[in-house]
């Protein structure tokens, strides 16, 4: 499974916007992996990932190569390519806008981004060893403690200059569960034939529990994930094999007991990711910076540490808050002034999102409303967690794909090809409009949600008039969803179209059940049953004597 691309803001500079206007063609064309469009371009997929990161000026044939497999006009792009490499050359260097940002927002630190990982070295350093000792290790810690930057930033990069150095590079792949882990992800269980280890790294491990409704699916790909015989080949055998890593949400880890296996695997080699302490902070804070050639004010470090140490969930929030200083730097410098400006960690992700919202309509806000909610399955035992969305689920109109741009732009959205995600859920508890959302709209999310699992089996099943809504769930959904103009506004056309048609089956249904109900409860129905009797009588006589006149 491809990562995420970074969140763009074409309006941050010339680059980016170049970079913008690469994705857009892109999406046009389908969304194509870069592993699709490598086949027919003749360079590398990283090649031509990069040249839609806006970071640099990708070269004219890369350029190029990238704009024809897309289906994008020639000529067009190689002006634009000479305008924008004509602007660069006369822009002096320390006064680039495209300068990269030495902090990653909510978005999580990448298999790239190493360089700029800090206060995490020892967890690291435990974590390797637990992998080169383990065949399946279990990664553990609350929402926003960093486990997804850990395993990309951290494990990932070390195993890989471990494996240059031995001369023996592990396979390594990435992936999250999604709703069909098993159908989706059957490929990456296997181990690269070869003297290495293949890693498997399988973050947001409960999606397992939160969005794959297949039992057998979830306890399948459960079983393929661990040891042949757990505990005992829990621990590294000879010989290489497929050695797993699982990153799990601290309130789902009550979950995993579900599963005995799994149980026996935890048991054996389980890392707990606890909050950073004031030191780590402060490398958290001061040396990614320090790497971008920035100076961050002692009073702010401070009043960081201060805020941030010790406190579980935090990271999201602190590496937000420090990508805005950044955004609003004077001159090299992050200021305090700035800090206490956009509300400090806890108030920056909402500041960036208001911000957006103050350049709404009306109409836009409702529509963001319903696209966000989208994005969210509400807990039932647990803290709301993230949904990850089609597009196509998510725009349904010009001005809908307008707003969806805008908060992709502010970085609370990020796309993965025909994918949307929130940034991190950290969203949902430090933003107060979402939150408030989320609690005025649980119980109607708890519909919609089921509401959209049932349309899409519907579909699956050819449209299978079985497949309706009837009695009780349709009368929730009808007057959950249902207003005097039609289906609610925020419903797909398939969710529509699905209870559209339930309510109206259920117009002939119902009344006809009404109708056979009242007559078994009437006397005609005790005459209509010894009827039925004698009939059954008078025809065993006449067939027991039929031979007998």
């Amino acid at each position: 499974m491809g990562r995420a691309e970074k969140p763009l803001d074409p309006d941050a500079g010339p680059l980016p916007r170049f970079a913008h206007g690469l994705r857009e063609l892109r999406r046009i064309a389908g969304s194509p992996t870069y592993r699709d469009m490598a086949a027919r371009a003749g360079y590398s997929a990283p090649t031509l990932s990069g040249a839609a990161t806006g970071e640099r000026l990708p070269s004219l044939p890369v350029t190029l190569a990238y704009v024809e497999v897309c289906g994008g006009p020639r000529e067009e792009w190689e002006r634009r390519w000479h305008a924008l490499a004509d602007e660069l050359s006369a822009r002096p260097v320390a006064a680039a806008e495209d300068e990269p940002a030495p902090y990653r927002g909510l978005a999580r630190y990448g298999t790239e981004d190493g360089a700029l990982f800090f206060g995490r070295d020892q967890l690291v350093a435990d974590l390797v060893a637990l992998v080169r000792e383990h065949r399946f290790v279990a990664v553990v810690g609350a929402s926003g403690s960093g486990k997804s930057s850990l395993l990309r930033a951290g494990l990932v990069r070390e195993l890989r200059g471990l494996g240059e150095r031995d001369g023996r590079p592990a396979a390594l792949r990435i992936c999250t569960p999604g709703p069909t882990p098993l159908r989706t992800h059957a490929a990456l269980l296997e181990p690269v034939p070869g003297d290495a280890d293949t890693v498997l790294v399988v973050d947001q491990f409960e999606e397992v529990f939160t969005l794959c409704r297949d039992a057998a699916e979830r306890a399948e790909f459960i079983g393929r994930l661990l040891p042949a015989r757990a505990p005992a080949d829990a621990r590294a055998a000879a010989g290489p094999g497929l050695r797993v890593v699982i990153a799990v949400r601290a309130d789902f880890y009550g979950r995993c007991t579900d599963h005995h296996g799994l149980v026996d695997a935890l048991n054996a080699a389980t890392l707990l990711v606890g909050p950073l302490s004031p030191e780590q902070v402060r490398e958290a804070v001061v040396k990614p910076a320090a790497a971008g050639r920035l100076v961050v004010e002692r009073a702010l470090t401070a009043r960081i540490v201060a805020d941030v140490a010790q406190e579980p969930g935090a990271l999201p929030l602190m590496s937000h808050a420090l990508l805005e200083l950044w955004r609003r730097r004077r001159s090299r410098t992050l200021t305090l002034e700035a800090y206490e400006a956009i509300g400090g960690v806890q108030g920056a992700v909402a500041h960036t999102a208001e911000e957006v919202f103050a350049g709404f309509t009306a109409r836009r806000t409702a529509l963001a409303r319903g696209l966000l909610l989208r994005l969210i399955t509400p807990g039932e035992g647990t803290p709301d967690t993230r949904r990850p969305a089609a597009r196509a689920e998510l725009a349904g109109s010009e001005e809908a794909e307008q707003v969806l741009e805008a908060l992709v732009r502010a970085r609370l959205l990020t796309v993965d090809g025909t994918g949307v995600d929130l940034t991190h859920e950290a969203l949902i508890t430090a933003w107060p409009r979402l939150r408030d959302w989320v609690e005025s709209d649980r119980e109607r999310l708890r519909l919609q949600r089921r509401l959209t699992r049932s349309a899409e089996e519907w579909e699956e099943l050819g449209r299978d008039p079985g497949a309706l809504y009837r009695g009780a769930r349709l009368l929730a959904a009808r007057d959950a969803f249902l207003t005097a103009d039609g289906p609610a506004p925020d419903l797909t056309p398939l969710e529509r179209e699905f209870l559209t048609v339930s309510v109206r089956t259920g117009r002939f249904v119902q009344p006809a059940l009404v109708r056979l109900r009242r007559f078994v409860r009437s006397r005609w129905w005790l005459v209509f049953r010894l009827a039925a009797l004698c009939a059954v009588v008078l025809w065993t006589v006449w067939f027991l004597n039929r031979d007998h006149p």
